[in-house]
């Protein structure tokens, strides 16, 4: 079954909580034990009379009592057709670096607006991000409709300034669908509240939208994660290289070239699951042998040699800093790529990146929290990599600090 990741963003009080809370009680997802729960810890708040649909996303205490989404909340659920995986983001400006990460790894953002106020500094500054993350999907959500009377007029002169907000940026697929999260129109079920509007519900969008990343069409890669080497009297000279085939298809006998040693080999043997089998396809979990002994380590690449790939000490890469202490030249931290990790130092900031109209801006000096920039960075040890347009998996990283080893950036590499 398909699997389809999205995410929620916008302003503060926009009503994402509410819209998924929504989407999963209309399309039959939420069990009605839950519901109970939920109902009776509505009715202890003084404002609620009924059901807080926000209450099946919000499940930090301080998001509760402030009625605000802090941290990154996923829910699960699936139809027939598809699964889906929900990241929930915050909205203040302060946790651009919460929404940053909740939508690394997403097919689908739906940015949402409050139909009384319009496109905002934060709708753009989401846009931008999701752009930024080469997001194939980014729909304009807007809510509260029922607020301005489903007025047909306001939701074209928001959907009108999204659109040229979009163009400027070069982003030429933006899409509009107007909703009600709190009253449910037009989330699961249609309302002849929006006679005006005959595109599809929120609901059906994402059971029909078109994901073309097909990541068993990609070249192949696959890190090693564990190495399995029982030395046991049934297994003398076992020798298992476990972990995640992020992308492409590998077979039995396929020619892969191994990062960090300039070799290649062939796979001798795939198991999955215990069991052998003569391919692998992205996404899975699997064990590979190969033909020849090398010195193969945890966070080794295994890859089909194809264009983008590359390794290197000299990285180009956009970071977002999630730090609450600056960040400056110089600085010397930890790389993490996947399971790989080596030291590194930033070694120069290219130049800072304005978030509300993606255009480059001088370097202040040191990177303040949320942050965005462009810079180069110097390694101990050459990376494998691809650019994040072309590989997610292999062309995104953090970077941690080797004292607190607190994560203090998150990047996407260049070509």
């Amino acid at each position: 079954m398909e699997l389809l990741r999205f995410f929620t963003a916008g302003n503060v009080d926009d009503g994402k909580s509410t819209l998924i809370g929504r989407l999963l009680l209309d399309s039959g997802s939420v069990s009605t034990d839950i519901i109970d729960t939920l109902t009776r810890q509505s009715k202890s708040k003084s404002d609620y009379a009924e059901l807080d649909l926000a209450l099946l996303t919000d499940g930090l205490r301080a998001e509760r009592e402030q009625g605000i989404t802090i941290d990154v909340a996923y829910k699960y659920f699936s139809t027939q057709k598809r699964k889906y995986i929900i990241a929930d983001t915050p909205g203040h400006v302060q946790y651009t670096r919460n929404m940053f990460t909740g939508a690394s790894t997403a097919h689908v953002a739906l940015i949402l607006v409050d139909a009384r106020h319009g496109i905002t500094e934060q709708t753009k500054r989401h846009t931008i991000v999701s752009h930024l993350l080469n997001i194939q999907n980014i729909l304009l959500v807007v809510n509260k409709m029922d607020v301005v009377n489903y007025s047909e007029t306001a939701f074209n002169e928001i959907r009108e300034a999204f659109a040229a907000f979009c163009d400027g940026i070069g982003r030429n697929q933006h899409n509009a669908l107007p909703v009600s999260a709190l009253t449910g129109e037009n989330v699961v079920r249609a309302s002849s509240n929006f006679s005006w509007y005959a595109g599809n519900t929120l609901f059906d969008y994402l059971e029909s939208v078109s994901i073309d990343r097909d990541e068993s069409a990609k070249p192949a890669r696959f890190q090693v994660q564990y190495i399995i080497r029982p030395q046991s009297a049934n297994l003398p000279d076992y020798r298992g290289y476990a972990g995640q085939l992020f992308t492409g298809t590998l077979r039995v006998g396929d020619e892969v070239a191994l990062s960090g040693l300039d070799v290649q080999t062939r796979i001798a043997k795939i198991e999955r699951s215990g069991k052998e089998v003569d391919h692998a396809e992205a996404g899975q979990a699997i064990v590979l042998h190969l033909s020849d002994n090398f010195d193969v380590v945890r966070g080794t690449w295994l890859y089909a040699p194809d264009p983008c790939s590359a390794e290197s000490q000299h990285l180009r890469a956009t970071l977002c800093w999630m730090d609450a202490n600056p960040g400056s030249e110089g600085q010397r931290l930890i790389l993490q790529h996947r399971s790989f990790s080596t030291h590194a130092i930033l070694k120069t900031v290219l130049s800072g990146l304005n978030i509300h109209n993606f255009t480059p801006e001088p370097y202040r000096g040191q990177l303040a929290l949320n942050d965005f920039c462009q810079v180069e960075i110097k390694t101990a040890e050459p990376i494998c990599f691809a650019p994040y347009t072309e590989n997610r998996a292999a062309g995104s990283f953090v970077l941690i600090h080797p004292d607190t080893h607190q994560t203090v950036a998150a990047g996407i590499l260049s070509a």
